[in-house]
């Protein structure tokens, strides 16, 4: 294989926002054009609160998965306060429901139904801990005391430590880490502690949000860091350590919606997800690294079977689309109007 080739198993998404309704038409189709799975994120108006809640919005994405591609969703529970251990238990059992995500209470879109008090879900949380549950973390402190760019550094003092002392079994994925304190706080933890890291902080941080005017499709919750923690971020992806994989938070949103006096948060990436990752992981010389961490290591934590499959992407330049009908509104997706420097060409068994 040359220099300018690249063949890896499969990758899966451990973390994607797919909306509902007339959008899935557009944000399935773009993801299970390269993914096998991806875990899919609960926080629909109203949220995914239940294993039949998960079961129903599963269906719905089954039915606008194209016909040429095998893509399997895996579904999530939205944890609050009032979350019932025998929910728990009929997660655990269902076939569908992998996980159980924590929003702290108004920490993203559609958070406000999210946790209001930790304490409220212990139970829960005990009971996850004794199943093998895991819990997906958007780990942000919602004090409106504290800085933007400091919520995650004091999430993990104030909240995630705290939760790991009192729940060492619990498996917990910190979702979309931002920061240097995030990325060494997961290598310190033991086995059962994972984090998955997004294309567009590899790729960008706050200059690109601020410099030169605000830049709205930039805007996304944990926001853009400083480049110091940028590098962190980079050097945990492309360094080979299992508790690092792929998660896009690929984030659709209406251009109306991210284009007016206040902008919501989140970036429409998996259009050219895998091709933006396997761009950083060239620039670093860390191409061998690339299929841990987009096809192994997720599916290793999560102890799912990996794929099968190959995928195969090529060092060919292609330009990405300006937008793409979400219903019936325009979502622009990252790099739009620009190019990709890698091309994904063919799968084959």
């Amino acid at each position: 294989m040359s220099s300018d080739t690249l063949s890896i198993i499969q990758p899966d998404d451990w973390h994607l926002h797919l909306r509902d309704g007339d959008a899935l038409a557009t944000t399935v189709a773009h993801s299970a054009r390269v993914f096998a799975r991806a875990i899919v994120m609960p926080n629909l108006k109203p949220p995914v609160m239940t294993v039949a809640d998960a079961c129903a919005y599963r269906d719905r994405i089954v039915e606008a998965i194209p016909a040429a591609c095998n893509f399997q969703p895996l579904m999530t529970l939205y944890l609050t306060d009032k979350l019932s251990v025998d929910e728990v238990q009929r997660a655990h059992a269902s076939e569908f429901v992998h996980a159980i995500k924590y929003y702290p209470a108004g920490a993203t879109t559609n958070s406000e139904n999210g946790v209001t008090n930790i304490e409220s879900v212990y139970p829960a949380l005990e009971r996850m801990a004794e199943l093998g549950v895991p819990l997906l973390i958007h780990g942000e402190s919602t004090d409106p005391e504290i800085d933007i760019f400091d919520r995650e550094k004091v999430f993990i003092d104030s909240v995630l430590a705290p939760l790991l002392g009192r729940f060492p079994a619990l498996r917990v994925v910190f979702e979309h880490i931002t920061t240097r304190d995030a990325a060494q706080f997961v290598e310190q933890q033991q086995a059962s502690v994972a984090a998955t890291i997004t294309p567009h902080h590899l790729l960008y941080n706050r200059n690109d949000l601020f410099v030169g005017g605000i830049r709205p499709h930039f805007y996304c919750l944990p926001i853009l860091k400083r480049n110091l923690h940028q590098q962190a971020l980079i050097e945990a992806a492309i360094s080979g350590n299992p508790k690092f994989f792929l998660g896009t938070d690929s984030a659709p949103h209406s251009k109306v919606s991210k284009e007016n006096a206040c902008g919501c948060a989140g970036i429409y990436s998996a259009p050219v997800a895998l091709e933006l990752y396997a761009e950083i992981f060239d620039q670093w010389d860390a191409l061998d690294k690339l299929e841990g961490f987009a096809s192994l290591f997720g599916a290793d934590f999560y102890q799912l079977p990996r794929n099968t499959r190959r995928v195969h992407l090529t060092r060919r330049k292609s330009n990405v689309a300006a937008h793409f009908k979400l219903g019936n509104e325009l979502v622009v997706p990252i790099r739009a109007n620009e190019t990709v420097a890698w091309s994904v060409h063919e799968e084959s068994q």
